[in-house]
């Protein structure tokens, strides 16, 4: 039996940084979109992802996809989001078996309330405390990262920033 890659003391500051770092980060997120919008972050993200949707709408599968969800967990978020009337279900006019999300209009409101706290507080948790060269350096990190995860073209499906 092979014995494992011990991380060394260098890499061991390193993941454990990175571990609190990130960690610390979600954690302000998640309270601040609680107090200030009294949504979580999953349901902002979904919230989000529509309202930049064309039409305010995408497939569940896509929207699964784009947050990194399992389809059981979108499905259950999506019921809570309709019975608070800020997301409808209805079915795709492509696929007679799929289901689209689709932002109400009482949605588009929910999302705006929230976005401005939101990126106010994502500003001055990340980027007010980076240069531009250590914010392109954590992009790039970011993005090794993720590719070496997830196959390109469901990369894409997530929404992947293109070049």
């Amino acid at each position: 039996m092979e014995q494992p890659r011990w991380l060394d003391d260098e890499e061991q500051r390193t993941w454990r940084s990175f571990l609190l770092a990130s960690r610390l980060l979600f954690d302000r997120v998640e309270q601040g979109l609680k107090q200030d919008a009294d949504l979580s972050f999953a349901y902002y993200e979904i919230l989000t992802r529509l309202s930049q949707a064309p039409g305010h709408s995408m497939r569940m599968v896509d929207l699964a996809a784009a947050c990194v969800f399992d389809r059981s967990r979108l499905s259950h978020a999506i019921d809570r989001l309709v019975r608070q009337r800020w997301v409808r279900r209805t079915p795709s006019p492509s696929d007679g078996r799929g289901q689209l999300a689709e932002l109400t209009e009482e949605g588009v409101e929910k999302v705006r309330q929230a976005a401005r706290g939101h990126v106010d507080q994502v500003r001055s948790l990340m980027f007010d405390r980076l240069t531009r060269e250590q914010q392109a350096a954590l992009r790039e990190i970011s993005e090794v990262l993720a590719t070496g995860m997830v196959d390109p073209p469901k990369l894409t499906s997530m929404g992947w920033p293109s070049q």
